[in-house]
């Protein structure tokens, strides 16, 4: 089976250089129009260019594709919307939207500033979401859409120094799992990638030795698939170094108890068991979990 994007057309956010560059490229080679978004800023979000974009766009013409450059931000709703609206008339419909954009401030909480917490979550979160919205009605017309999340390991798992980073990953998962749900019946699919890869967001946060192993093109073989025609939806993939991994929000069995048991201390005396871990189950919804938790099952 090879996978073809020939007459799709896919908006790749953040893509003026590391994953979202290689996603560009890779599926600009595989026959999709792309639109290289990228506000040009710095790693902190501080300042913009759209040369990085141009970039890109330069590459993927040199090998015969096709591709536009745009330097709105994610966080700027009607830019988006500009955006959207330019694409659906230059090029007729939009197929794919990689939420890839990001940037980083990490420090421990106690020092981190409600201003570096709020900027990281509008970027990553509310970036996301304002570019999902902004592309949602027209997929669901058009009966077909591939949406992908970017999600991460402090999300999903912790890091230390990375609250705001996150909390905002965390929250992309609840976003997508939803959306998936909502999208189904108009074929449009939403999925969220976890990468491990060395880009400018990481390079100072692993070793070289790692850095070298885990490039952006590493984690490509996972989004390329996740927005394929034939992609799952609410699925959250691992990749990076050759290692591709599905990641589950799981529920343990737990427990059941009378009214009379409902006590702090019941839940103190028991907590193992509702902790064991055979027999868990990935519920479909949340409505599935209340089921569980009503039904004792």
């Amino acid at each position: 089976m090879t996978i073809s994007f020939e007459n799709r057309v896919a908006i790749v956010t953040g893509a003026g250089g590391g994953l979202g560059r290689a996603y560009a490229l890779e599926l600009a080679r595989r026959g999709a129009k792309v639109v290289i978004n990228d506000l040009g800023g710095s790693r902190d979000g501080t300042g913009s260019s759209l040369s990085a974009a141009q970039s890109v766009v330069d590459e993927i013409e040199a090998a015969g594709g096709e591709a536009m450059a745009n330097g709105a931000s994610v966080t700027d709703a009607a830019a988006v919307e500009k955006m959207v609206a330019f694409v659906k008339e230059r090029w007729g419909r939009i197929d794919i939207l990689i939420n890839n954009a990001g940037i980083l401030r990490d420090k421990t909480f106690v020092k981190m500033t409600l201003d570096d917490f709020r900027q990281v979550l509008d970027v990553h979160l509310m970036g996301s979401a304002i570019c999902t919205k902004a592309v949602w009605e027209l997929m669901r017309e058009q009966g077909y859409g591939r949406i992908l999340m970017t999600t991460s390991s402090t999300g999903l798992y912790g890091n230390f120094g990375q609250a705001n980073y996150g909390a905002a990953k965390m929250a992309l998962v609840g976003l997508m799992k939803t959306l998936a749900l909502e999208g189904a019946k108009y074929n449009v699919r939403v999925n969220t990638i976890a990468p491990l890869a060395a880009t400018r967001m990481t390079e100072d946060l692993m070793p070289a030795e790692l850095l070298a192993k885990i490039g952006p093109e590493t984690v490509v073989p996972a989004a390329v698939y996740l927005v394929s025609e034939d992609a799952p939806t609410n699925a959250i993939i691992n990749a990076g170094g050759g290692g591709f991994e599905r990641a589950h929000v799981t529920l343990t069995r737990g427990i059941h108890v009378a009214p009379e048991d409902m006590t702090a201390e019941t839940i103190a005396a028991r907590f193992d068991e509702i902790s064991d871990r055979t027999g868990e189950t990935v519920p479909d919804t949340g409505a599935a979990q209340g089921a569980v938790a009503l039904g004792g099952a």
